[in-house]
């Protein structure tokens, strides 16, 4: 295996801000609190410690021995470390993603490896402490789009079914045939019958989409100690009613969020546009078909279509008595998430940053500790016939990150024998209208104008005729050009990030169970860089 990285910022993949944020721009300072890296987690440690209660580990270790139930195997790795969260020298290491079928795209399980690698980087620096990593299932997500389909070898697996609600607690109705389907393109290697016995334990044999994750994502990481935590969870969810009392009273979360772009659009960059907008009450209602928003109205509350209504004393009883009843949105959940746990980092997405970045002052003036922030590790994986056709082609990393027609438009001028670069021509013509507005000022100075326009006019005619030139070099080249579009598709489908796109099933049937000790080996996730990885 061959690996090397790129900056974020090079690649071209990464936002801006999320670039400065991890080189430590001093204008975003005041948004996030420690920076990641290992000596400020001993800052983060101190702090945790001293807001995290018994009472809280007590609450959190009963749930998760309930959320497991059967699965849980007494003396596993996951079982230790779920003991361990009761001792006050137990922090998690927390990532968050939604329940996408077969985990989706690939960055899936970069989040995960990401968190465990942290871990065991954390639990050397500092071994007087222990660091579990814990993945949160966006359970009470409602967006079922975005988690209906998985993509495998270009062609798309949708689950086709009636939408509503959180999506943790559909039934699995309509699964099997898709799975069927699947199960017809993945052949029988011994690769492709792990695969199958991973649904068959999972999908096929689940009541919900929760547990369908659950017992998916551990049979793929339990030898790591991966503990996996839903949030749609009675017990957690009366530990956080204080924070949602508070919002239905005042709409704190929106006048703390608010204040926070208006600084980061004073102080960081004007244009910033809010990765999240912030609403007049930040909660959802939960039935068990639906997910409704909550607003404000005269008389009290009522959910946004009007097919609900309380007054406020109706809903603060109701949140007391239910508050599973209720579920935190986008920008609550993070909140929720750092009351329940001892958490001391969250290893996520850039969008996922972005919007933490709104939430830091709304965290202090709730009294909870701002977690570290870290982006989660980003690669692409290039099997080694790939590799050689990218060395034929003399292409390296850096250039194929470039947009598609930058790419083709670089390496047609390389290959060429002609030099279609017209640079050198438009320096001499540079240099001539020069003298030429010299001359004018020194005879009449009215013609100044039209000396440049003239130069306007000649520079247009100039780029059009290089373009020209390019693309009739272009046709000339086509097979080459053909060749790298291949090549580039196949690592960039759709021209976006393999990552974003490809299921980690196209992998581990070609490399088995061994692709994720590969990935394991490579990702670091305070190295802050984009992995390039050749697989042999």
């Amino acid at each position: 295996m061959q690996s090397q990285q790129i900056s974020y910022r090079d690649t071209g993949f990464v936002s801006k801000m999320v670039c400065d944020l991890f080189e430590g721009k001093e204008s975003l300072g005041a948004f996030y609190g420690n920076p990641p890296t290992l000596d400020n987690f001993k800052a983060q440690l101190a702090e945790k410690k001293e807001n995290f209660t018994p009472y809280q580990r007590e609450v959190l270790v009963s749930s998760l021995v309930s959320q497991y139930g059967n699965l849980l195997q007494k003396g596993s790795p996951v079982d230790l470390n779920i003991e361990r969260l009761t001792l006050s020298n137990t922090f998690t290491i927390t990532t968050g993603h939604q329940l996408n079928l077969m985990t989706g795209p690939l960055y899936f399980l970069y989040k995960i490896i990401s968190t465990l690698n942290l871990c065991k980087t954390l639990k050397k620096a500092h071994p007087d402490f222990n660091f579990v990593p814990l993945y949160w299932m966006a359970t009470e997500d409602h967006d079922f789009e975005e988690i209906s389909f998985f993509n495998f070898k270009g062609k798309n697996f949708k689950w086709n079914r009636n939408k509503a609600g959180a999506v943790g607690r559909f039934s699995l109705d309509g699964l099997e045939p898709l799975f069927t389907l699947f199960d017809a393109e993945l052949g029988s290697s011994s690769s492709a019958q792990e695969i199958k016995n991973l649904i068959r334990e999972s999908y096929l044999s689940s009541n919900s989409l929760t547990e369908a994750t659950r017992k998916f994502v551990h049979q793929l990481f339990h030898s790591e100690g991966l503990v996996i935590l839903d949030g749609d969870d009675r017990p957690l969810k009366q530990i956080f009613a204080p924070k949602m009392e508070e919002e239905l009273r005042s709409g704190s979360c929106q006048v703390e969020v608010e204040k926070t772009i208006s600084k980061l659009q004073l102080d960081y960059d004007s244009e910033y546009v809010p990765q999240v907008n912030p609403r007049e009450i930040n909660l959802f209602y939960l039935t068990k078909t639906d997910r409704l928003r909550l607003v404000r109205t005269a008389s009290g509350f009522a959910d946004a279509d009007n097919t609900r209504s309380w007054t406020q004393a109706e809903l603060l009883q109701e949140l007391q008595k239910t508050p599973d009843h209720f579920s935190p949105n986008v920008l609550m959940r993070p909140l929720y998430q750092e009351t329940i746990l001892p958490n001391l980092c969250y290893i996520g997405g850039g969008g996922e940053l972005a919007y933490w970045l709104e939430l830091k002052a709304y965290f202090e003036s709730q009294k909870v500790p701002f977690p570290i922030l870290v982006h989660r590790n980003a690669a692409v994986l290039v099997p080694r016939k790939l590799a050689d056709k990218l060395d034929r082609l003399q292409l390296t990393p850096a250039d194929v990150f470039l947009k598609r027609p930058s790419l083709i438009n670089k390496k047609v001028r390389q290959i060429s024998n002609i030099d279609l670069d017209l640079q050198p021509f438009k320096k001499v013509l540079e240099e001539q209208f020069t003298h030429l507005e010299r001359l004018v000022l020194e005879t009449d100075a009215s013609f100044e104008g039209a000396v440049k326009a003239q130069q306007v006019k000649q520079f247009k005619g100039i780029d059009k005729l290089e373009q020209r030139l390019l693309h009739a070099q272009k046709r000339k080249l086509a097979d080459q050009v053909q060749r790298l579009t291949l090549v580039h598709d196949a690592l960039f489908p759709n021209e976006s990030l393999q990552e974003r796109t490809v299921n980690f099933s196209e992998f581990y049937l070609q490399y088995g169970s061994e692709i994720l000790s590969l990935l394991s080996k490579q990702l670091d996730p305070l190295s802050l860089k984009f992995d390039w990885i050749v697989l042999d």
